[in-house]
């Protein structure tokens, strides 16, 4: 596809919404609308069988979520990942790893969304204290064995697919380091 034009038609700290007008590789003329996120990191902070979840009102879902900690640099700032992971950690939950493992990368929402998430595994884990944005102060956090994290899945409690996406990869990672281990 070729874009022939772009124009921003809404913008705020957060995002951008573009509309774009394009040519198929058939020669027809059609619009796309595109959000434009800043890329993300979601955290999966594990130890041992535990894994440390947030619960916040989600406003367009008008619903309070359990979910991974997951986040963005503050004013659309690109933003190293594994860095960006550190930070989200912390602010959100107060904790603090020792390591950091990149399991992959997420696309939110290909149809529609230009961003993507990088999902690490953080062990060697250490408490402090939360420093949240303004908008997270009704956050909370806890631990969750797996068995009761895959139950919340099941019974619809968890639904945020970021979080369901990259408990899969967590699986995987495990899979593949038990498989290197044999």
């Amino acid at each position: 596809m070729e874009t022939l034009s772009s124009r921003e038609v809404y913008s705020n700290a957060w995002m951008t919404v573009r509309e774009d007008d394009i040519r198929r590789p058939d020669g027809s003329a059609g619009i796309y609308g595109v959000v434009d996120k800043p890329d993300y990191a979601l955290v999966i902070p594990l130890d041992g069988d535990r894994l440390h979840l947030v619960e916040q009102f989600r406003y367009p879902l008008g619903l309070r979520r359990w979910e991974f900690c997951q986040g963005t640099a503050p004013d659309r700032v690109d933003m190293e990942a594994t860095a960006l992971a550190a930070r989200e950690l912390r602010e959100e939950t107060g904790l603090h790893a020792s390591e950091l493992v990149e399991l992959g990368v997420l696309d939110v929402a290909p149809g529609m969304a230009s961003q993507r998430g990088t999902v690490f595994l953080a062990t060697g884990l250490t408490e402090g204290r939360a420093e949240r944005e303004h908008e997270e102060q009704d956050m909370r956090t806890a631990w969750f064995s797996r068995a009761e994290f895959e139950a919340m899945i099941a019974r619809g409690e968890i639904t945020d697919a970021q979080s369901v996406a990259a408990y899969t990869l967590l699986l995987l990672h495990e899979a593949r380091q038990a498989r290197s281990a044999t």
